[in-house]
C-alpha cells in the first residue's frame, strides 16, 4: 500500500513494485492522477491494484477505505507512507497558519491516521513492514523551513515509536530520509512557481523519484530478520541540509 501514489516518490515506488510482481493498493487525492497510474500499472505488469481516492488528513475517510477493504486487500505486507508535502517558505513570524496546517495534517497526522488504521493487520498477522518518508530537513533545521521541518522530525520520532512499539508484532520500521530530491516537491512549496521551483535544483544532479523507489524496494526485500530502521541520502553534492556544492 503506497500513499500518495500519483506522483514523485510514491509514484516511483509503485511502479517498481509493480514491476517485480507485488499487487498494489496505491492511494491519492487526485482521482484522474489516480485513474491513470491504475491503467499504466495494469498495462506494464501482471498484477492486481487496488485504487483508493482519498485525503490521508480525513480521518473518516481513512478509517472507512481501510475498513471496508476486500477481504482479499487486507494482508497488507507493506506500507509505505508517502503523501507529505512542503507549503511556503516565510520566517516563522510571517508564516501562513493555513501552510503551517497543511503540513502537519498531511506529514504528521495522515502518516498517523494510516497508520493507525492498517497496523493492526499486520499485528495480527505478526508480520509487515511500514515505511515512513522523512527528510534530512527532519534532522536539521534551515532557515524559513520551521514547520516543515518540525513536521518531518516528527515523523523521525513517531518511527523510533513505531519500530519499539510494533517490535512485539514482528513488524519492521524504516525512516527514509532524503535530501535534495527534483519531484513535484518545490512546484508544491512555492505554489505553481515553477521558475523559483527550477532554481532550487540549478547546478545540483538531483535525486530522482526513482532512486528513492530502489532504497525503498531494497530494504523491503532483505532477508526477514534484518531491519534497516533510520537511512538517510543526499545527491552527492549535498552534505546536509544546507550544505551543497553547485556546478
Amino acid at each position: 500500500m503506497v500513499t500518495g501514489a500519483t506522483a514523485g516518490f510514491g509514484r516511483a515506488t509503485a511502479l517498481i513494485f509493480a514491476k517485480n510482481g507485488y499487487n498494489l493498493i496505491i492511494t491519492g487525492r487526485r482521482k484522474e492522477r489516480l485513474e491513470e497510474l491504475e491503467k499504466e500499472l495494469l498495462k506494464t505488469s501482471d498484477i492486481k491494484v487496488l485504487s483508493l481516492n482519498f485525503d490521508v488528513r480525513n480521518l473518516d475517510e481513512v478509517n472507512s477505505a481501510i475498513k471496508n477493504l476486500p477481504a482479499e486487500w487486507k494482508a497488507i505486507d507493506i506500507l509505505v507512507n508517502n503523501a507529505g508535502l512542503a507549503v511556503g517558505m516565510d520566517h516563522i513570524d510571517k508564516g501562513n497558519i493555513d501552510d503551517w496546517e497543511r503540513m502537519i495534517d498531511t506529514n504528521i497526522k495522515g502518516l498517523l491516521y494510516v497508520t493507525r488504521a492498517v497496523s493492526p493487520l499486520m499485528a495480527a498477522r505478526n508480520s509487515g513492514h511500514i515505511f515512513n518518508i522523512g527528510s534530512i530537513a527532519g534532522k536539521d533545521a534551515y532557515e524559513n523551513g520551521n514547520v516543515y521541518c518540525a513536521s518531518k522530525a516528527a515523523v523521525a520520532s513517531l518511527s523510533k515509536g513505531m519500530r519499539i512499539d510494533l517490535l512485539q508484532n514482528n513488524i519492521k520500521v524504516t525512516h527514509i530520509a532524503p535530501g535534495m530530491a527534483e519531484t513535484e516537491f518545490s512546484i508544491v512549496r512555492f505554489k505553481g512557481d515553477s521558475v523559483r521551483a527550477d532554481s532550487v535544483y540549478k547546478g545540483i544532479d538531483a535525486l530522482k523519484g526513482d532512486d528513492i523507489a530502489n532504497v525503498i524496494y531494497f530494504c523491503a526485500t532483505l532477508p526477514a530478520h534484518v531491519c534497516i530502521n533510520d537511512l538517510e541520502l543526499t545527491p552527492t553534492q549535498q552534505a546536509s541540509v544546507v550544505h551543497n556544492y553547485r556546478r
